[in-house]
């Protein structure tokens, strides 16, 4: 462990040194000014002097210049003639030229170490600002999150998401009536925005091996911290993809460190680069957030410093947590620069001898308003002072000594390559095929039903019909022995009848017998008639 501060800057001749007490770096800070103006040498050197004192860094490269940190700078670089100059004229005699221990980082895992993290451990309120969702679109993403956590389904890429989201939108009417409104409406828009974010190559930031925080908290064999580089140059392109990372990563910090109050070094100085994007149409519950970590984390030994051109990009909640205050020139053209500048100038400790809000705007390139807090915690007065040159490389490196520090760095190949372990997709993917294969057995033996049941109506069917071809074939037997019978009795009837001859005679008898009994009867009838009128 090297001294308890690190030297930021002098006024010319070496007047009002300004020095940053370590014990105080975890209260965060603040550098800020117009594009042009030194706030990357000012970054550049404080990563330095931290590392030299101990205490691991985190920066993102946004223009590809501060993986220069790994290198030593050259007496022969451009840079090296106002290096020199800059030292001689605060009487910094301790300028040198050192690298630092550095491991690169990159979400793309092309000029670093892929960091990655799974969608479960980003949470759904990060991810719906990843993915620009509305309040309504958040609510039923968060209704997926808890159903996969209720159900143990772990959501480690955007595949597993993916899976899950249509799981929840086929399951709309019963996770509605538990959980409020699913509509596939909303469903159908957040698929839309995830889409999106794959095609800003979000797709590689999610995944395992998930990143272990402690290898960014390194020491070298010298107890020198380790320079961690995120390679953001590719990143910027989505800048809410880059904010959105960095938040989590913060987040991440503040959930997983313990507790350990205010200590001699940090454990970690984490510098926030193009900060306004961190604030950018940010709704309130994440600038809640954001202004709940940053209050937060510095109980964790962890330093946040915000880098921006203009300091009213940050909140006032959040601006007022920062106690380390280093002020670049700012123009003042318009309403809101000279607002800007206003700001800026009421946020310092006032000095007698400096008109602030004049000062900002007079300023030269690598010259800055400096405000520290003292070992009390009260912040110094403002100074003018001249940074401090650097000590390690300005500008990039080359592809070759990229890939030398990462095959030599003490990270290694650790999250070079991918796993894909069974997880929510996976899972999701089993229930779809038993549902289906239920789905088939149930159908299954629904037809079997239906065919049974069609059997069965067809075996009544033809049973009637037996039944009724019976009935008929009987009522066609009775009515056959009926005709039978009718035709024996008819012909028994025939045969009782006398033949043609017997009837003749039969017939000539009875003809004969009439005649002759008339005859007879008429006799008769004469006798009798004639005995009475005889007897009269």
């Amino acid at each position: 462990m090297s001294e308890a501060v690190i030297f930021i800057g002098a006024a010319p001749g070496g007047e009002h040194p300004q020095q940053l007490e370590l014990s105080r770096a975890n209260r965060h800070g603040l550098i800020a000014g117009a594009t042009g103006t030194g706030k990357t040498v000012t970054l550049q050197g404080i990563v330095e002097a931290l590392s030299a004192a101990g205490v691991p860094t985190f920066v993102a490269d946004v223009k590809g210049d501060l993986a220069g940190l790994a290198m030593p700078g050259s007496p022969t670089s451009k840079a090296h003639g106002v290096f020199a100059a800059r030292a001689q004229e605060i009487g910094y005699a301790r300028w040198q030229y050192r690298d630092c221990p550095v491991q690169l980082w990159d979400l793309f895992g092309e000029q670093g170490h892929p960091i990655r993290t799974t969608v479960t451990e980003m949470g759904p309120l990060l991810l719906a600002r990843l993915m620009n969702l509305n309040e309504v679109q958040e609510g039923v993403l968060t209704i997926a999150f808890h159903v996969a956590d209720k159900e143990a389904l772990p959501l480690v890429d955007l595949d597993d998401l993916q899976a899950m989201l249509i799981d929840v939108g086929g399951r709309g009417e019963e996770l509605t009536l538990e959980y409020g409104n699913v509509s596939k409406q909303s469903v159908g828009a957040i698929q839309r925005s995830l889409l999106q974010l794959r095609s800003q190559g979000g797709a590689h930031f999610f995944g395992e091996p998930a990143l272990e925080l402690a290898d960014f908290l390194h020491v070298d064999e010298r107890a020198r911290g380790v320079v961690n580089i995120l390679a953001a140059d590719k990143l910027m392109s989505s800048p809410r993809l880059y904010s959105t990372f960095l938040l989590w990563l913060l987040s991440e910090l503040f959930e997983q460190l313990p507790e350990v109050g205010d200590q001699p070094l940090p454990k970690l100085c984490f510098f926030f680069d193009e900060a306004h994007l961190l604030f950018d149409d940010a709704p309130e519950a994440l600038t809640d957030k954001i202004e709940q970590v940053v209050r937060l984390i510095r109980s964790k030994g962890v330093g946040v410093y915000f880098i921006t051109q203009n300091p009213i990009d940050i909140p006032d909640t959040i601006a007022a947590q920062l106690g380390n205050r280093i002020q670049h020139k700012l123009n003042a053209f318009t309403p809101r620069d000279q607002q800007a500048v206003r700001a800026a100038a009421d946020t310092f400790r006032p000095n007698p001898d400096i008109d602030v809000a004049s000062a900002i705007t007079e300023l030269k390139i690598g010259e800055a308003l400096v405000s520290l807090l003292q070992p009390d915690g009260a912040p110094s007065p403002v100074q003018r002072t001249l940074i401090k040159p650097l000590s390690s490389r300005v500008g990039p490196l080359d592809s070759n000594e990229r890939q030398v520090l990462l095959t030599t760095d003490q990270v290694g190949t650790k999250y070079d390559e991918p796993l894909d372990r069974e997880s929510a997709q996976e899972m999701l993917a089993v229930k779809a095929a038993g549902a289906a294969a239920a789905a088939d057995s149930s159908k299954a033996k629904a037809n079997a039903q239906r065919a049974a049941a069609q059997q069965a109506k067809a075996d009544a069917a033809a049973e009637r019909e037996q039944v009724k071809l019976r009935r008929e074939q009987e009522r066609l037997e009775a009515q056959r022995r009926r005709e039978q019978e009718q035709a024996e009795a008819r012909a028994r009837r025939e045969a009782a009848k006398p033949s043609t001859t017997d009837r003749m005679i039969q017939s000539a008898t009875r003809a004969a017998a009439s005649s002759i009994g008339r005859q007879l009867g008429t006799r008769l009838l004469r006798g009798i008639l004639g005995g009475m009128m005889r007897g009269r």
